[in-house]
């Protein structure tokens, strides 16, 4: 491949054209989804955990309460047993059997889910054509410079969540919040970071940059869902626990939180994804220092974006060891989860924008 070769201006053009039409359909299922979540119902899960902190709380109250004996005639003497107390589960948390998501199992809301996501659907399509047209305009892989970073991440990350939804995974209560984060993606992509499409430095024409920041993407893509299902989780919990204690949550926290999983479902999702793709950044980090040592002659010189990198790492880590610990579990294990993933947002924005190092080669 010649590496002076310039740009095809044709097919650069048609990639921002792509781009700039996946944020109007990703609009369009922005405002499906909201259509989801006002004319659907609360959802099974949120009536079911209700009904069951409700039982527990009455079973509690019963079981609190002295026998009674009771004379009948004869001299006979009777004992009433107080009432069994409702277990929350076989595990012993608050956890309740998945509903069907943001729609509550309304036809009309759960027609407008089905729409939000072929709207998403649609819109994904339209925004990997716009990602393959860039990486075509240039002849390389098309995460040379923030500005692509920023489309395939969001791309990938989109991609992730309707693979889950393929597998028949109840995730769909994510799609709003997914949506609303990949406008304000692109949305800062297309104004503040968008970059020519334009050849690289010769220290980037390796294999290396197909296999060391793919890998990246990817890992920054299911530590996003981990994060927004970790997000969630804390106000879940939160609204859980005032349910239990007998407070009655807000009209406006009914509506939203009663729609969404439990908050050990939402526990086990993150930490699932987190778990599964963390090896994958231990290989990404070790592929960057491969990389180094080919290029710079080096494996490692604490550069800016390494030493933050290994920060992301010993952050992630950190939160895995937690939840095998069992006083780290549950909201504290979460609060590891989201500085680990802020780590990782530091990593991708601060660290190219802020600090000058090695790897600003490829400006913004």
């Amino acid at each position: 491949m010649n590496l002076a070769a310039a740009a095809n201006e044709n097919l650069a053009h048609t990639s921002n054209v792509l781009i700039y039409s996946s944020m109007a359909v990703y609009t369009l299922a922005f405002l499906a989804h909201i259509a989801e979540w006002v004319f659907g119902s609360r959802s099974k899960v949120g009536r079911t955990a209700a009904a069951l902190d409700a039982a527990n709380r009455a079973g509690a109250a019963a079981a609190s309460a002295p026998k009674v004996q009771v004379t009948q005639a004869g001299g006979a003497t009777t004992v009433l047993e107080r009432p069994k107390v409702v277990t929350r589960s076989a595990a012993g948390t608050r956890d309740v059997p998945d509903g069907p998501g943001a729609s509550g199992g309304t036809f009309q809301g759960d027609l407008w889910g089905r729409i939000a996501v072929s709207m998403t659907v649609l819109a994904f399509l339209v925004q990997a054509g716009g990602v393959v047209a860039r990486a075509l305009s240039v002849e390389r892989a098309p995460w040379g410079n923030m500005y692509e970073f920023s489309i395939t991440f969001s791309t990938v990350a989109v991609a992730a969540y309707l693979i889950l939804l393929l597998l028949r995974k109840n995730v769909r209560w994510m799609g709003l919040l997914l949506v609303t984060v990949v406008l304000l993606d692109l949305g800062i992509a297309t104004t503040v970071l968008y970059t020519d499409s334009d050849q690289l430095v010769p220290a980037l024409h390796s294999y290396w940059l197909w296999i060391h920041v793919s890998t990246a993407i990817i890992c920054g893509a299911v530590f996003f869902l981990g994060a927004v299902a970790t997000l969630l989780y804390l106000f879940r919990d939160s609204y859980e626990r005032k349910i239990e204690d007998g407070v009655e949550p807000g009209r406006f926290a009914q509506s939203v939180l009663d729609r969404l999983p439990s908050a050990a479902t939402l526990d086990k999702f993150s930490y699932r994804a987190n778990a599964a793709v963390f090896p994958l950044w231990t290989f990404t980090i070790i592929a960057g220092a491969i990389w180094a040592g080919e290029a710079w002659g080096r494996y490692w010189g604490w550069d800016a974006k390494e030493t933050w990198s290994f920060i992301t790492w010993v952050a992630y880590a950190c939160y895995l060891h937690a939840r095998a610990t069992a006083g780290w579990k549950g909201r504290k294990a979460a609060y590891l989860a989201l500085i680990a993933f802020g780590c990782w947002l530091f990593n991708y924005y601060g660290v190219n924008i802020f600090i000058t190092g090695k790897h600003s080669y490829a400006g913004v």
